[in-house]
């Protein structure tokens, strides 16, 4: 028969090996009768999809649970991320519609991620589920101009869990091993508790490359080398519940990650032209070696009671604290092996932070919820850094001495959802938010505040209350907040180009100094989204949306020569962030997914254990006060394809299936001097699952298959550039799974 022919090919084929998704999510139980005559009685249950949760949803929201975060068997969060719609991670940052920089907000059960955390310090079975929002909404920091990934913890399960996860992978010199235990129950008195502890390793090496061309094209340089990155760390996230009683609950949730990080690298600098108006590096054999810690602790506890049926109040309160240190060494020789240059670069921060928070819903009618709430936060960092070369401090005065800031965070709002008949939905909401920092030290003092209101409206449109159609608009307003070290007027120094002493040298455009800017005002973003998606009865998806953003107060780097710098005794190129004037940017997203006989029913028989999905997300920018053509936002690619296949056997208790990314080359115009090039970047990810008995199961996978160079290229009007390129290399691992 053609279908079976055609199944057989797609797992012969390279691209369809190795991934899982279950298929059949309905639990038929047969009851049988006293009579033999009588028919028997079925009862047939669906358990609710991701899919499900996402069509009841009042905002736009994308929901993945267990299966997508089991799926491939990932020891990080980063990893399942990347293969989701209109997701991608670049260099351990999440980006949303393209956009990075802190356009994309990272919740933590709904509160903002820790100081430092990192996407890639997290394991996804210490996760319940990801919700991924496109809009804000009330009662939430609207910090979110392209959207929030909302990361909640492991709950206490219903019933006792017990499970033991051990994995092996390589990637680099030798064998890395993850682990991770879970164990959760619910006991007599309304307790339930769970504890996820999770250890894991991780080793990457890349090849690097690099070609320079500088001081108006009068050196050209190259480079090759490597670098390594490879550490350990270890996770947990216990949680408690308790039932004081039937509308009332307490739940104190806990989590903690330290790690310990090693960056090694070399280089090798070959001056490929020069003149007499060249500045030859110091060293062209250089060794590099980054040695710290991190850490982050953080406890809250919430409070839940409903008052009859239509009153509910929630309370939180949480603390936490953290920090990092580090020490990074710089060894530079010439062309003979003679040391020339020796560096050394020595910091350590802190971070304390307090939150409390309320919220009351009241039942308004049999239409409306309607929500209050406010919240207060507080934070402290207290930071050092310290940079000496040959002996001597690099900015004598201010490196070394320490500095600190203190952000202050309230916020109130009030919103209302209405269902105001079987077709219209509503959702109304207003927030204001104000942030103070304010920071002491040596070349850092200054006091910051900004205040954001933002109105915020959804709309839910049933065609026909009957069938399962849905068409979603918003009109929000978000904003994203300068960070501290944007705000913090203390100099960068680059360092192949001396700014005191006898070998003081003006720098280059390629190569600028940089400082921050206390008079930074926060970005603001008015926001229109427009989506249709349509459920399909077996649990597939097609959804078709189109967004636009108009941004205010877009923060840049400018790129100025300064001619008197208090750090050198002559002119350097400084890189300082500014607020320009406005920008916009707005896309096409497209996602289908299902069952292959459900979307191609001509093609697959409904037996066919094959699922599919894919998804094209297309994106345009224009910064108004920089010239074109490609005057686009920072990082923002023109598309993004995402695409994979899932396959079940039926003869053998075996899943798999792929998953592939691609996104192509493309040019940022940074400023009316600068440019930037980013290299195309593609990805395959696959896994083999076989379920060896009900207690056991062992996973194949592989990330990373097929990646080309990337990397950057930075561009100067006068023809001066810096390339910088890197081969990652795939990971290779396999994962053995008990449950008790």
């Amino acid at each position: 028969m053609k279908t079976p022919a055609l199944a057989s090919l797609l797992l012969l084929c390279p691209a369809l090996a190795l991934a899982q998704q279950e298929v059949d999510r309905a639990t038929t139980t047969a009851t049988p009768t006293p009579n033999a005559n009588q028919l028997e009685r079925v009862s047939v249950t669906r358990q609710q999809t991701d899919t499900d949760l996402r069509r009841r949803e009042p905002v736009a929201k994308q929901l993945y649970g267990r299966e997508e975060l089991d799926k491939y068997g990932d020891t990080q969060l980063s990893d399942v991320l990347k293969r989701l719609p209109g997701i991608n991670v670049s260099g351990g940052q999440l980006r949303m519609r393209g956009l990075g920089g802190a356009y994309t907000q990272i919740l933590v059960n709904g509160e903002p991620a820790p100081p430092g955390f990192s996407l890639d310090n997290l394991n996804p079975a210490q996760v319940e589920r990801l919700e991924v929002s496109k809009a804000p909404t009330a009662d939430q920091t609207a910090q979110a101009i392209a959207g929030t990934l909302n990361i909640i913890l492991k709950d206490a399960p219903r019933i006792v869990q017990k499970d033991l996860r051990i994995g092996v992978a390589y990637a680099n010199e030798k064998p890395i091993v993850n682990g991770g235990f879970t164990y959760g129950n619910r006991t007599v008195g309304g307790l339930g508790f769970v504890l996820p502890i999770n250890v894991f390793q991780w080793d990457n090496r890349n090849e690097t490359d690099g070609e320079r061309l500088r001081d108006t094209g009068a050196t050209r340089l190259s480079s090759s080398g490597a670098d390594r990155s490879h550490g350990r760390g270890v996770n947990v996230s216990p949680r408690l519940n308790w039932k004081l009683g039937d509308d009332e609950t307490l739940s104190l949730q806990g989590f903690f990650i330290t790690n310990r990080f090693f960056n090694d690298g070399n280089n090798t600098t070959e001056v490929l032209a020069s003149n007499a108006s060249s500045v030859l590096p110091q060293s062209v054999l250089d060794e590099t070696h980054n040695r710290g810690t991190f850490s982050a602790q953080r406890v809250n506890l919430q409070y839940n009671n409903r008052f009859g049926e239509d009153r509910r109040v929630e309370l939180r309160a949480g603390a936490g604290r953290g920090g990092a240190d580090f020490k990074f060494d710089f060894l530079g020789r010439d062309k003979n092996g003679v040391q020339t240059v020796t560096r050394t670069t020595t910091g350590d921060n802190s971070n304390r932070n307090a939150t409390l928070s309320g919220k009351y819903s009241q039942y308004a009618g049999e239409a409306h919820t309607v929500t209050t709430g406010a919240e207060i936060e507080r934070r402290t960092r207290d930071e050092t850094r310290r940079t000496v070369e040959n002996g001597v401090d690099l900015l004598p005065g201010i490196e070394g001495q320490p500095f600190d800031a203190t952000i202050t965070r309230t916020a109130a709002y009030a919103q209302d959802e209405w269902e105001i008949n079987k077709q219209w939905s509503a959702y109304f909401g207003v927030r204001h938010e104000q942030i103070k920092t304010v920071s002491n030290g040596i070349g850092s003092e200054f006091n910051s505040t900004s205040k954001v209101t933002t109105p915020l409206l959804h709309l839910n449109f049933k065609p026909d209350p009957k069938a399962r159609d849905l068409i979603r608009a918003s009109l929000t307003r978000s904003y994203k907040a300068a960070d501290v070290q944007q705000l913090i007027a203390r100099p960068t120094i680059n360092t192949d180009y001396p700014a005191t002493g006898a070998n003081a040298r003006t720098n280059t455009q390629t190569a600028p100094d940089r400082i921050g800017n206390p008079d930074l005002k926060p970005e603001l973003a008015t926001g229109l989204d427009i989506a249709w998606e349509n459920y399909l009865p077996a649990g597939g998806l097609i959804s078709v949306g189109v967004f636009h953003r108009r941004i205010t107060g877009l923060v840049r780097n400018s790129l100025v020569l300064e001619q008197n710098v208090s750090w050198a005794s002559v002119p350097r190129w400084v890189a300082k962030p500014i607020n320009l004037s406005k920008a916009t940017t707005e896309g096409l997203e497209f996602e289908i997914k299902g069952r292959a006989s459900e979307l191609f029913p001509s093609l697959f028989e409904p037996a066919t254990a094959l699922s599919m999905r894919a998804s094209l997300n297309l994106y345009r920018s224009r910064v108004a006060d920089i010239p074109g053509p490609d005057n686009r936002l920072e990082g923002q690619q023109p598309w993004q394809f995402n695409f994979g296949a899932d396959y079940r056997l039926k003869s053998l208790p075996v899943n798999m299936g792929f998953s592939a990314q691609i996104a192509p080359k493309f040019n940022v115009q940074q400023t009316a001097l600068q440019s930037q090039e980013t290299l195309p970047a593609r990805s395959l990810d696959a896994f083999v699952a076989a379920q060896l008995s009900k207690q056991d199961g062992v996973r194949f996978s592989v990330n990373g298959l097929f990646q080309p160079k990337q990397g950057t290229r930075v561009a100067i009007i006068n023809g001066d550039y810096n390339l910088s390129e890197r081969k990652p290399v795939a990971w290779w691992s396999v994962n053995w799974e008990h449950k008790f």
